[in-house]
């Protein structure tokens, strides 16, 4: 399933940077093909979004994200309190 949704987000973003292009780079010309562009791209970021969201969930419930790194090193953390 998470391999699914890795080419699902790849195929979202893609749809997002190319839409989104096409929506930014539209000259003054067909005004229905900027709102197609637009709302193509809108879907793909919102899609790609979700996808990368749904991945770092999964990769911290697996196991596979790295660890958080703690702020304060080990020799350096008051343990016993004020």
């Amino acid at each position: 399933m998470a391999k699914l949704i890795a080419i699902l987000n790849v195929i979202a973003w893609s749809g997002f940077w190319a839409f989104g292009y096409l929506a930014l780079s539209h000259g003054s010309g067909e005004s229905s093909r900027l709102v197609v562009a637009i709302l193509l791209a809108a879907v793909g970021g919102g899609v790609g979004l979700w996808a990368w969201l749904w991945l770092v969930r999964h990769s911290e419930a697996t196991g596979y994200a790295p660890k958080p790194k703690r702020a304060v090193p080990e020799h350096l953390r008051d343990e016993g309190g004020a």
